[in-house]
């Protein structure tokens, strides 16, 4: 861990594409006039530097709204991280979804657990997540219609699952996003997720403790 956080620095514009071998795309969710202006006002606030600013809830808008349209934007984002390095990440050279030596994570699809290859979990991991978003039921895409009771609880394992895309990256891949001049853009997207997911208590923080040297580094920088 120790050469990623001397490696904090900004680098060269990054604009990373998806390996052809990956079988989940980025999600291209239709968004009302309302969650449109919500991601319009996350673009700009971010545009401003200040993320602490940004992944505050607007005045006067729904908690959840905003909790779902910014949970699209960091699926997509962990796509398009994940798929700079899908093709160093493969059963032969990642044959264990880990993060670093000491953590382990294995699939389960809430009726059986599943052991599997790093590329494997994170198949499994954005095919359920792109479920989750085209269920109407859970992620509304019309103005006025509710979300339901357990839409925190179902962002809050979505928000966990994609920590561990993160979390894989930096432990495992690291090197080669060194190579690619990519530090700078992974550092600021994991930089607004942690901030995001501390703003709404999102995540447990014992679930970040893989990454948790680099996220006092980063967050402190704020």
């Amino acid at each position: 861990m120790t050469g990623i956080l001397n490696l904090i620095r900004f680098e060269t514009p990054f604009s990373p594409q998806m390996n052809n071998n990956t079988t989940f795309k980025m999600r291209r969710r239709a968004l009302d006039i309302k969650q449109t202006e919500l991601l319009k006002h996350a673009s700009s606030t971010l545009g401003s530097g200040n993320l602490r600013e940004a992944v505050k809830l607007p005045q006067c808008e729904d908690l959840n709204e905003w909790i779902a349209v910014n949970i699209v934007d960091f699926f997509n984002q962990t796509c398009m991280l994940y798929g700079t390095i899908s093709e160093k990440c493969t059963a032969v050279t990642c044959p264990k979804m880990t993060a670093g030596p000491k953590y382990e994570y294995y699939w389960s699809d809430g009726r059986k657990t599943i052991h599997c290859s790093a590329p494997e979990y994170v198949d499994y991991l954005m095919t359920w997540v792109q479920e989750q978003l085209d269920d109407e039921s859970s992620f509304p895409s019309q103005i006025g219609k509710p979300f339901p009771a357990n839409f925190i609880t179902v962002a809050q394992t979505i928000m966990k699952r994609l920590f561990r895309i993160y979390a894989h990256i930096y432990r495992e891949h690291f090197d080669y996003i060194e190579q690619l001049k990519a530090i700078e853009h992974l550092n600021t997207s994991f930089k607004h997720f942690v901030l995001f997911v501390s703003e709404f208590k999102l995540i447990d923080p014992k679930q970040l403790a893989p990454l948790q040297d680099l996220i006092n580094k980063l967050v402190g920088s704020s």
